[in-house]
């Protein structure tokens, strides 16, 4: 594959904030490596990584300059800019970085990505940035007591327990915070700060609970691992082998397989 392939289709798969097609661009081993943040993330994990980013981000990424090429390597520069619907990005909203990839046939074996922000003197990478910006207002005038918030959590729970609401593909945590009868904010900081773990992550562990009792019963090899992950609410194999294993530490067939010894 040519570089300005590559390229380009891995920032069409940014643009379409495609969390599988961003991670596709690695090999299966492949590693992501925020540079700034010294995380490493291989293509699983990215894709869990990302799914959450582009739930709550939408941006708009370009190329800057020429893209390079060397003996199994690729580098180039860009820039980002927070998506606006109807106006275009200042100069001083760019975020600009460079990526440094290691390819190793089609595929990249590493993708090491730096980031700037505009008027700081350290480079931090996108999703730290967003998350550090997004963290300083999110609950500062909630309002929401701690009482309020204990009461939202036993609701919050008596609801994804009895009426499996983690089983729709499409839930959003709007659509949530309106069936507990709650402010969007408020919701998240429930699950937030109550729970510990990102409205992704709750759904999620629930999603895989589901999904190791459907493992257990018995029932079709190929119903078990291929259709599962549908049924339980996840929206591509991908994802449900990433969370699966991330909760689980192993993966679907392994976990059947372990179960029909016992």
């Amino acid at each position: 594959m040519r570089a300005s392939d590559f390229v380009e289709s891995y920032f069409d798969a940014w643009n379409h904030q495609d969390p599988v097609a961003v991670a596709d661009h690695l090999t299966d081993d492949g590693v992501y490596l925020s540079v700034p943040d010294n995380e490493r993330r291989k293509h699983d994990e990215l894709i869990l990584t990302l799914e959450e980013f582009f739930a709550s981000h939408r941006h708009t990424y370009e190329l800057i300059g020429e893209i390079l090429e060397g003996e199994n390597t690729i580098a180039f520069q860009y820039r980002m800019c927070p998506h606006v619907k109807g106006r275009k990005c200042t100069e001083d909203e760019f975020i600009r970085g460079s990526e440094f990839i290691t390819m190793e046939g089609d595929a990249a074996v590493r993708i090491c990505d730096y980031y700037e922000v505009a008027d700081e003197t350290s480079p931090v990478s996108i999703a730290a940035a967003s998350r550090r910006r997004h963290a300083n207002s999110k609950y500062a005038k909630s309002g929401l007591g701690d009482d309020q918030l204990e009461a939202y959590k036993r609701q919050l729970q008596r609801v994804m327990l009895d009426e499996q609401l983690y089983l729709k593909s499409d839930m959003t945590l709007p659509r949530l915070a309106e069936t507990i009868g709650c402010s969007v904010n408020h919701l998240s900081q429930v699950i937030n700060a109550g729970f510990g773990v990102s409205f992704f992550d709750y759904l999620n562990r629930f999603r895989v609970e589901h999904a190791k009792a459907l493992l257990s019963d018995g029932g079709p090899q190929d119903n078990a691992v291929l259709n599962v992950a549908f049924t339980v609410g996840f929206n591509s194999n991908s994802a449900f082998y990433a969370a699966f294993r991330k909760y689980v530490g192993r993966t679907p067939a392994q976990y059947r397989r372990q179960q029909q010894k016992v």
